[in-house]
């Protein structure tokens, strides 16, 4: 089973995600900031981390850095999910080493094949 890390402050953005991956064979973890991700991460080894860049205690370009930089992480996949827009959101995703970029609202039926997609890679 996959085990796929969400970091993400907004309730409702945690809900809808665990919703629409739920009907799928994965082990969902959820942390509320990107120091618990971070962490979380280190113990937990996720296959997947979906990364919110809009977190309230440290950035997610941030966080996403600091997982790049983690040996036993460097191979794992890390998406960012944001509202910007999605020129500027692949750009700044690309720049600060991320495998792909998600954009919000989040495509309900995209969404599951984005997440397979990431998942094989």
């Amino acid at each position: 089973m996959k085990k796929i890390l969400q970091i993400e402050d907004n309730k409702a953005n945690q809900i809808l995600v665990e919703r629409i991956l739920s009907q799928f064979d994965y082990h969902l973890l959820h942390a509320p900031d990107g120091e618990t991700g971070v962490q979380l991460s280190i113990d937990e080894k996720p296959d997947l981390i979906l990364v919110d860049m809009g977190l309230p205690d440290v950035d997610g370009q941030t966080v996403v850095t600091m997982l790049k930089q983690i040996p036993d992480l460097s191979h794992v996949p890390v998406v960012a999910i944001t509202a910007w827009p999605e020129d500027k959101a692949l750009e700044i995703a690309q720049r600060y080493g991320c495998d792909g970029c998600i954009v919000k609202p989040i495509n309900v039926k995209e969404f599951p094949s984005q997440i397979e997609k990431y998942l094989a890679s």
